[in-house]
């Protein structure tokens, strides 16, 4: 179907704005390298479509929801912004969504991981790509249960993604017969975990959950080894990225079970893209950066297949759609849910890690729509 010329002549450039943490506890996992990758993928594409350029404004929400949805705000007002790309930090995430769905701009979240946001808070215009909060606990906490771990114990983050995680999860376990016998949440950024981590040793748990991520969860986990808690309980990540193995070290991490969408290593697909980011970074890239990639080069290819920077129209091409590349294969769901495949994985030891960032053995592979929120589940308008 044709565009009216209007409608073209309307836009002269496509404009993303990608806000996410770019210097607190969370910048490695997305962060200037996350906008690197946006940039990459702006790049593969040509630099433009349709005959229209594509600008890349970033800036750093701070992990301030408040600065998110200004900043959103202004670029939409003055940037004739087209489409927001979300990072990390599930609040921030969720005040752009809303922003987004009031202006009528695609959304797109690679980081923010709370099921919030394709569930009570679902909008026509909001994407979640990565990995959530529902993905995460059905996950993980299904692998530890079947071990015969029980009882838990929660150590969380006190915010949206902390507190959405622990619910999901918590529903996981009572559905599995098993129980959480008590919890404690931090601030954001915590400095000090002794108090918390001694109230989790005295509960006589089976389990530790580390229901946080980042630095809080790299300062939680040396704080638990610390304290010897691992002697004592099993120790889950509930979200842990390939960079908080880096800076942990293998030695202090093997045997670790973790979920996430995708690792380097998978195929010679990843690793072909793990060694591009290498070469331009010295890291490789996390699961977060790599759906930034995606996401970005599937709404240019959107924007190229409608010939229109309208969020109804780009949303209703996403919608209908299959994403099929070097990050996952899936579906766009009404929801707004991206559905795809993700990995239980567990941390290689020392001896069995062959090169550097070789950190992940796979122990099963999780069909999307396994661990992905169900309609009966789900409090979403868009789907009832």
């Amino acid at each position: 179907m044709s565009v009216p010329l209007l409608a073209m002549a309307a836009q002269d450039k496509v404009t993303i704005g990608f806000i996410t943490d770019m210097s607190g506890l969370y910048a490695d996992k997305e962060g200037k390298n996350g906008a690197l990758t946006v940039q990459m993928a702006i790049d593969d594409f040509g630099g433009n479509v349709n005959g229209m350029p594509v600008e890349l404004l970033t800036a750093d929400h701070q992990n301030k929801a408040d600065i998110a949805a200004t900043k959103a705000r202004e670029w939409i007002d003055t940037r004739n912004l087209t489409m927001l790309l979300g990072g990390t930090n599930s609040a921030a995430d969720l005040a752009m969504s809303r922003i987004a769905r009031d202006k009528k701009r695609v959304f797109i979240t690679s980081g923010g991981t709370v099921s919030t946001l394709t569930n009570e808070e679902c909008s026509p215009y909001t994407v979640q790509y990565d990995i959530d909060t529902v993905g995460m606990a059905k996950g993980i906490a299904t692998a530890v249960l079947d071990q015969g771990n029980k009882r838990w114990y929660f150590l969380t983050a006190d915010y949206a993604f902390g507190n959405s995680l622990q619910s999901d999860a918590s529903k996981v376990i009572a559905s599995k017969g098993g129980t959480v016998i008590g919890s404690v949440r931090h601030p954001l950024n915590a400095s000090d975990f002794s108090s918390y981590l001694l109230q989790a040793q005295a509960s006589k748990a089976q389990v530790l959950a580390l229901a946080d991520a980042g630095g809080d969860f790299i300062n939680a986990a040396k704080a638990a080894k610390e304290f010897s808690i691992g002697k004592s309980m099993k120790i889950v990540g509930m979200l842990v990225f390939n960079d908080d193995i880096h800076s942990l070290g293998l030695q202090n991490t093997e045997g670790l079970l973790l979920t996430a969408t995708w690792d380097w290593n998978l195929d010679e697909k990843t690793r072909a893209f793990g060694k591009r980011f290498y070469a331009k970074t010295g890291r490789m890239p996390t699961s977060v950066q790599a759906a930034d990639y995606s996401a970005t080069t599937t709404y240019l290819k959107a924007v190229q297949a409608t010939k229109s920077t309208d969020a109804d129209a780009i949303m209703a091409y996403l919608k209908k759609t299959p994403i099929d590349d070097f990050y996952a294969h899936g579906v766009i769901r009404v929801d707004g849910r991206f559905v795809h495949d993700m990995y239980l994985l567990q941390v290689k030891s020392p001896a069995e890690s062959k090169a550097p960032w070789d950190y992940f053995q796979v122990i099963s592979r999780l069909k999307g729509e396994d661990i992905a929120t169900t309609k009966s589940e789900s409090r979403c308008v868009l789907w009832h």
